[in-house]
């Protein structure tokens, strides 16, 4: 279109830039904008004029208009004519300078568009600025500002005019009187200066290269009097720093004598600044220019002032920096330039203002000093070269320095000089020493302070120390001979163990890279100045900080690489083997994390590794060497005792491999001499070394352990060795107790065939020996519990190597019974009511071993044992809830040594006897009111029967003569009060029952189904409902009495009556149960033991009151006289006259049940008189049996019923009954409110229940049915509800029911109708209909309803032709014709334009269109198309939604076979469809996704039914923008004829009530616009349209006026 309909857009938009909203006017700019990107010049021109007749406009609004004009100019610089740029000049100048107060946003918007055009016009935007820039006249500041930022952006452009501009501007300096004014003169001078170095360092660019320095001094010069001279010496801080900022690049353009002549005045006043401003970033800035510019002119005077420069430059450095502060950062980093600067020019002069600071203890003044250090050694190299002796031996004080910053920055300037080659001067190992040192920091100390303090904490010096060591070993190549070897001599000491990973880490990069320079040298030489470790030394201390392999950020893997990478200097032999071992080793622990390693396996791991290396050394020499070593380091881990036992295990193995015996022999003395006996680890390691010694050299170390036995050791005074010299007897026990151990450990390592033969006459003599002492020729025994728990832990490894050998089995153990009375006095002496030491556990294993051997110990031995050990450890108590810890792990260890102790004896007696003396034993803890000793109780016996299970041989089909006794032992015990003791009672009563089983001949793999219920149950047992845990004590005792055997059956029952007293009511009520189970189960088998049985009732009620035991005893009879009726009335008739009250309760229990009542008072009576007659109706009259078939009566009664329920629903009292309840109300004896529906609801209920209907019942009970019946609003949902029941649950019964309702069908209540329509339509859902052949009568009444004069009805009808969708969908087809009719009619249905009889119409074409014939969907399509059109913008959510979706329906039944009539209703639904999407309903949303998915698939392009699967699957988020614009980009490539349409059926909806809609109404406008090719404008009226957006944007929505806004930006399109 022309140029005038872009201008009236613009101009529609420019009126709109007055809106209240920001986020429309912020789119009425980008509008604008998007207007300027295709007719910049027309959009500007609008702009333009729009500003000059408005000249009232508010400045806010003038400024967004200014800058969407700045935004445009830039944009299209290129595209614009003179004539418009002379304009747009003229406008910003105007705008800019048309008020002389300062308005900040509007006036820099003008100066905006001032410095855009003037990237491409300079000369005709200086043309109009320095006309407003004249001589002797102040000019507007935004003038000035404006020339400052043209000089930026156009550097080559504008320094050809600043020497006119200077010369204007210099006289006007001393006419500015605001300090506003002079800032911003300061900013210009500071612009101008920036621009012309720039233009000076790119001459070989510019359009003059003639242009010099010299051109400009004399301004600048002139300039700078007055900046410097006068407004330097203001009071406002915001000129000041305006004025140093620009003398900083100024500098660099004075006459180089002028310079030199003011840096005694400039220096000083620009540093003075610091102590004026607290942000001095500006200052520091400036001063790093004008020293730079001093330098470049050779200024003498720098020397001068030299001192105070330094003195001002570091107290500036030394300020806390706060990460925080980029102001404080960036500060840093400009005073840091300025010392690059002085280092260039006085090297001399800063090294010795510097060096002598780093003496200070003033922990600011040496981190900054050090931070300047290390700037220098990297800026200043060169310079720097020569003083590196000076700047090394400077260092030594800040080396010492404990403080964690300074540490910090010591590591920070020893990282440069490494870099620079300062390490390899003297002194430099020093350096080395100290980053070792501060990578040895412990981990741990970053909790050693709290987080709020200054002061970082240890862990990030460690971590930039260890950063710095790895990258000085990798990356700087001069120090790879400064650092090797040099760093190996770090290995050893103890004192740098927490640096061995990076130190590890850098050697083996450090050894890699002399591999590759020479493969066939050694790596470490000798023969050099440094004191290195020995090979030995090396190996010992990797081999042994590897047992902790995640310490010290997993010094383990580092470890095992660099002994990987030095296997031929450790020795020549090695390096193969290693290759493949220590591989594997690291592999294991990639594997496993310090959680999951188990230390036991990671430790046997490194010591085959060690063994395996020394076979393959095979030297004795080499071998004797590293023990030696071994020795040698066992004092250097004295502070960490899991790695020096580690060592010590090391030292036996590698004495292992010696064959030297002298050797061998000298060492284990020395050991013996040397260790520290204190220390428990230390002891334990000394006998594990013994231990694994003793596995080469069994004689050596047993002579060696009875010299020192022998010795005079344990004499208080001055004995053979100085060590033992004034030791106390705790001392001496000590030493008693190693050598036990020592003892214990050789028998268990040694060769099983050679410690039978020492076992007794060396091994356990010289333990007892060093056990006990003798006094006066008596033997006494020590009270000391280490001792005693050595000798027990040295017995049981003894006797675990006995029972291990091969001759075991023959091996005759004289001291057994001994060594078992000892073990026993251990246990008895151990206090019964706390477990803290292992004593108990150790005893026990070694009493386990100790039963298995010959000779066997006495059956009252054995019992002693069991006895001792169960209260030992049965009493303990346990810890309290959450404060297990260790002695959790003792207690449940002990237990396990108990559980094998009393298998190992109950082995010897594989018998029911055996296992009865076992229980007999733990019965009185089974019973102990304590709980925790039950548990404990139960758990032994399952433990004991699963063994005994396990390993049941029958050789002979043989009684289990005592299972009743032992399941009536465990079973009540299924309902303690424990969850634990309960499921223990269950595995007891699952193990006997299979104990049975195989004394009965079955397989020990066979598995009874009725058995593997009891796992079942016990899984259920851990809730504590009581009714679940009786209900499984039922379940139990069916299961018992099913596999029980009948003659064990009375002694189960006779049990079980003794639990009936347990002091646990839980137990004794499972009892009960338990009683009257069996009782029922197997009772029939009872008859001669009735009167035993009623004899022990009797005396159980006499001996407890407990209510629930007189119940199970009154029902115990009861069942039992239900199979027995004569001999319990018997035995009842014998108890002894006058009858107690308990005798009473017994016979009352007969009267229970009707049919026994009669049985008995028949028994009674026959015994006084054979002539009494017996009335069985009596008997009748009282039973009550739940399943009598029903009558038709009731089924009338359901039709009446809910008829009367249909006429009560809403109805009120009759006045005489209210005033009675209003009567009862306030009485205290009120009964339940009266109500008619409540009422004839209940009888209904009642009806059903009678009938034999209780599922019907229970199913409307569950869906809330019977409270909506009763309900005005749910009635009708009510009596869907019940007929759905009815036809789930009592379909025979329907016929009569429907024949009953269908009579109401013509009723005059309107109600009664109703209700029987709604039970008949809701009986369509189901089959059964169908099923009883009553479809084709059902469909017929309900057809003949259509034109009942009641809405409701005619409503129910269609919603239960279509309910035959989901009852009968085969039947839908035959009856299409018929539905579909009914279906239009109800459409058309006359009762106004929101008809519920419509609505339910469509609902139910939904649900029928994807059943009918095709042919008789398309006789009504149009139609129903045409008809549900105008709901789709229903006022009503309802209507909205079931239309949209039916319409999807209707397309989906046409998929494939779409008509061109259809189509069009298809095309006239995309922009209703489209625009509901934005609905503020959920559900009409999802229909219209549901609908446009739908539709894609007719309108045959599949790119756009791609966009709607994609953006409109159910459930997903939709950006609306974005599907919208897709949408529209594929509807106008491929269907561009329709713009015309939808954009005018959107145009409908610029009035839509919903603001959504209406929103996005212009949204969909603007993207068909948008994607839409230019020549189809002609569909579009755009006169209509652009009013109805200008209205529009009068629109009370922000988000409507900013939506139209955006279209209109877009119609520039068809400009």
């Amino acid at each position: 279109m022309s140029e005038p309909y872009v201008k009236k857009l613009s101009t529609i938009l420019l009126d709109s830039v007055t809106d209240k909203d920001p986020l429309v006017q912020e789119q009425v700019c980008s509008a604008l904008c998007a207007l300027g990107e295709s007719q910049p010049e027309e959009t500007l021109s609008a702009c333009e004029e729009h500003l000059r007749q408005h000249e009232k406009l508010a400045h806010p609004y003038r400024t967004m208009i200014l800058r969407a004009m700045e935004t445009i100019v830039s944009n299209h610089i290129s595209e614009l004519d003179k004539d418009m740029t002379r304009a747009i000049i003229l406008l910003a100048s105007s705008e800019m300078t048309k008020v002389k107060d300062l308005v900040s946003d509007w006036q820099q918007a003008a100066s905006s568009v001032l410095v855009a055009v003037g990237k491409r016009f300079v000369g005709m935007v200086m043309e109009e600025m320095l006309g407003k820039f004249q001589p002797g006249v102040l000019p507007h500041c935004f003038v000035v500002q404006t020339l400052a930022n043209l000089s930026v952006f156009n550097v080559f452009g504008m320094v050809p005019f600043l020497t006119s501009v200077l010369s204007t501007m210099l006289p006007m300096l001393g006419m500015a009187k605001h300090d506003s004014m002079r800032v911003v003169f300061c900013c210009a001078l500071q612009r101008f200066s920036e621009s012309t170095l720039e233009y000076l360092a790119n001459l070989d660019q510019a359009p003059d290269p003639t242009v010099r320095k010299d051109t400009f001094a004399s301004d600048i010069s002139s300039a700078y009097d007055t900046l410097f001279h006068h407004w330097l010496q203001s009071r406002e801080a915001k000129l000041r720093l305006a004025v140093v900022e620009a003398l900083g690049p100024m500098s660099h353009l004075l006459p180089s004598e002028k310079l030199e002549e003011q840096l005694p005045k400039l220096l000083p006043g620009v540093l003075a600044l610091y102590k004026k401003h607290a942000e001095t970033s500006h200052v520091s800035k400036s001063l790093g220019q004008i020293l730079e510019a001093a330098v470049s002119v050779g200024s003498r005077m720098l020397e001068v002032q030299l001192d105070s420069l330094l003195a001002a430059l570091h107290a500036q450095i030394c300020v806390p920096v706060e990460t925080s502060s980029p102001l404080v950062t960036s500060n840093q980093k400009e005073v840091l330039r300025c010392f690059t600067v002085l280092a260039c020019c006085s090297p001399e002069r800063l090294l010795a203002f510097l060096l002598p600071k780093l003496d200070t203890s003033n922990e600011r003044t040496r981190v900054g000093t050090l931070q300047v250090l290390r700037h220098i050694i990297n800026s200043a190299a060169a310079q720097m070269e020569v003083k590196k002796p000076f700047i090394l031996s400077s260092m030594r004080l800040p080396l010492l320095d404990p403080n964690s910053k300074v540490k910090r920055a010591v590591v920070q300037v020893i990282s440069a000089m490494a870099h620079h080659g300062y390490l390899e001067q003297p002194g430099g190992e020093a350096m080395l020493e100290y980053i070792v040192q501060q990578c040895a920091l412990p981990l741990e100390a970053q909790h050693q302070k709290p987080s709020g303090e200054e002061e970082p904490p240890a862990d990030s010096v460690r971590d930039i120390s260890v950063s710095t060591l790895y990258l000085v070993s990798t990356t700087v190549d001069r120090m790879s001979d400064v650092l090797w070897p040099h760093l190996l001599q770090f290995l050893t000491p103890v004192r740098f163990t927490g640096a061995l990973t990076p130190l590890c880490r850098s050697l083996v990069h450090l050894a890699q890279k002399r591999q590759e320079a020479a493969a066939e040298a050694p790596l470490i030489q000798y023969d050099g100045n440094v004191t290195l470790p020995s090979p030995y030394a090396i190996a010992t201390r990797l081999l042994t900080v590897s047992s902790s392999p995640y310490l010290g950020g997993g010094r383990g893997a580092a470890s095992l690489c660099l002994l990987n990478v030095l296997h031929r200097d450790i020795h020549p032999s090695l390096g193969q083997r290693w290759a493949t071992t220590i591989a594997l080793l690291l592999e294991y622990l990639e594997e496993h994390t310090e959680k999951t390693l188990s230390q036991k396996e990671w430790e046997e791991k490194l010591l085959v590794f060690l063994r395996d290396s020394l076979a393959v050394v095979s030297d004795n020499t080499w071998i004797c060497q590293l023990s030696l070593e071994m020795c040698k380091q066992l004092p250097c881990y004295n502070g960490t005792p899991q790695e020096k036992n580690f060592l010590y295990k090391c030292v036996g193995t590698t004495l292992g491999a010696a064959s030297s015996k002298d050797v061998v022999r000298k060492l284990l003395q020395e050991l013996l001499e040397t260790a520290r006996y204190q220390e428990e680890a230390e002891r334990e390691g000394l006998a594990c070394c013994f231990g694994i010694c003793a596995i080469s050299h069994l004689d050596d170390t047993l002579a060696q352990l009875e010299d020192f036995v022998r010795s005079d050791v344990f004499r208080k005074s001055i004995g053979i060795f100085n060590i033992f010299k004034d030791r106390s007897d705790n001392d001496i026990d000590k030493v008693k107790g190693t050598l036990i151990l020592c003892y214990g450990h050789v028998a268990a390592q040694a060769p099983r065939e050679l410690v039978l033969a020492r076992a007794e006459s060396d091994i356990l003599r010289n333990m007892f020996q060093c056990f006990s002492t003798k006094v006066l020729g008596i033997k006494v025994e020590t009270k000391d519990p280490g001792l005693q728990l050595c000798l027990v832990q040295s017995v049981c490894m003894v006797c675990q190597a006995i029972c291990s050998s091969a001759q075991a089995s023959s091996f005759h153990f004289t001291r057994k019974a001994e060594l078992v009375a000892q073990m026993m006095d251990f246990i008895k002496a151990e206090p019964p009511d706390s477990l803290r030491t292992p004593i108990r556990k150790k005893a026990m294993i070694a009493c386990t071993h100790l039963v298995s051997l010959e000779p066997e110990l006495e059956e009252q031995v054995q019992s002693d044992i069991i006895h001792s050990c169960l209260h030992s450890i049965m009493a303990v108590p346990p810890e309290p809830e959450g404060e297990g810890g260790p002695q959790e792990f003792l207690y449940l260890d002990t237990m396990h040594a108990l559980e094998d102790l009393l298998r190992s004896i109950l082995r010897r007696n594989m018998t029911p006897q055996g296992l009865q003396l076992m229980v007999e034993h733990l019965s009185p803890w089974i019973k102990s009111p304590r709980g925790y000793e039950r548990v404990r109780a139960l758990g032994l016996s399952a433990c004991l029967l699963q063994f005994f299970l396990e390993h049941l041989h029958v050789s002979a089909l043989v009684p289990f003569h005592n299972l009743g006794l032992l399941v009536g032992l465990f079973s009540p015990r299924c309902a303690d009060l424990w969850p634990a003791t309960r499921q223990e009672a269950v595995s007891c009563v699952y193990s006997l029952l299979y104990l049975q089983l195989g004394y009965e001949g079955f397989s020990c793999d066979y598995r009874d189904d009725v058995a593997e219920r009891l796992l079942a149950l016990r899984d259920g047992l851990v809730h504590p409902d009581p009714a679940i845990l009786f209900h499984a004590c039922h379940s139990i005792a069916q299961i018992i009495a099913k596999r029980l055997p009948p003659d064990q059956l009375i002694n189960l029952l006779l049990t079980l009556f003794e639990s009936l007293g347990d002091p646990d009511k839980n137990c004794s009520r499972a009892a009960t149960v338990m009683i009257n189970c069996l009782l029922k189960e197997r009772g029939s088998m009872l008859l001669e033991k009735v009167p035993e049985i009623m004899s022990v009732l009797r005396s159980r009620l006499q001996e407890t009151r407990e209510e629930h035991v007189l119940q199970s005893a009154q029902h115990s009879v009861y069942v039992l006289a239900s199979q027995h009726c004569v001999a319990v009335v018997t035995s009842l008739l014998g108890s002894p006259l006058p009858f107690d009250s308990h005798t009473c309760s017994l016979w009352r229990a007969l009267a229970v049940e009707p049919g026994l009542s009669a049985q008995v008072l028949g028994l009674l009576l026959e015994r006084m008189s054979r002539d009494v007659p017996f009335k069985e109706s009596r008997a009748f009259l009282l039973s009550s049996t739940p399943d009598r078939v029903a009558t038709l009566l009731p089924l009338a009664l359901f039709a009446g019923l809910l008829l009367r329920v249909s006429c009560t629903v809403g109805v009120q009292l009759p006045r005489n009954l209210q005033a009675k309840e209003r009567r009862a109300g306030s009485s205290a004896l009120a009964s339940r409110t009266l109500d008619p529906c409540s009422t004839a609801v209940d009888a209904l209920r009642a009806v059903l229940l009678r009938g034999g209907s209780e599922d019907v019942v229970q199913r409307v009970e569950l869906e809330g049915g019977w409270e909506l019946l009763s309900t005005s609003a749910g009635h009708e949902d009510g009596v869907a509800r019940l007929a759905s029941a009815m036809a789930k649950c009592a379909g025979p019964r329907l016929p009569l029911v429907m024949k009953a309702l269908l009579g109401a069908q013509s009723s005059v209540y309107e109600a009664q109708r109703v209700t029987s329509t709604a039970f008949l339509a809701e009986l369509l859902t189901s089959n059964v209909v169908n099923d009883l052949m009553l479809l084709e009568s059902l469909l017929d009444n309900l057809a003949a309803r259509q034109k009942d004069p009641c809405a409701s009805v005619r409503r129910l009808v269609l919603r239960g032709l279509a309910n035959l969708a989901s009852g009968s969908p085969d039947k839908v087809r035959a009856h299409g014709a018929q539905l579909l009719t009914a279906m239009i009619s109800g459409l058309d249905d006359g009762d106004g334009p929101h008809s519920l009889v419509a609505l339910e119409a469509m609902a139910g074409l939904a649900k029928l269109l994807g059943l009918v014939e095709p042919e008789d969907l398309r006789a009504v399509l149009l139609h129903t198309a045409f008809r549900i059109r105008p709901f789709f913008d229903s006022e009503k959510m309802e209507f909205r939604s079931v239309s949209i979706r039916l319409f999807g329906h209707l397309n989906k039944a046409c998929h494939g076979a779409c008509e061109d009539v259809f189509l069009e209703q298809v095309v006239g639904g995309l922009v209703p469809l489209l625009l509901h999407l934005q609905d503020p309903q959920a559900s009409v949303t999802a229909a219209c996704r549901f609908a446009l998915r739908m539709c894609g698939p007719n309108l045959e392009c599949e790119e756009l039914a791609g966009v709607f699967q994609k953006h409109l699957q159910d459930g997903r988020g939709l950006h609306f923008g974005e599907f919208l614009n897709a949408a529209c980009k594929h509807l106008m490539c491929y269907f561009p004829d329709l713009l015309g349409r939808l954009v005018s059926t959107s145009l409908f909806y610029f009035k839509s009530s919903w603001e959504d809609v209406r929103a996005a109404a212009p949204m969909l406008t603007g993207f068909l616009v948008l994607h839409v090719e230019p020549q189809q404008q002609s569909q579009v009226d755009l006169e209509q349209l652009t009013a109805a957006l200008q209205l529009l944007l009068k629109d009370p929505a922000p988000k409507v006026r900013a939506k139209a806004a955006e279209t209109l930006g877009r119609l520039v399109k068809f400009a």
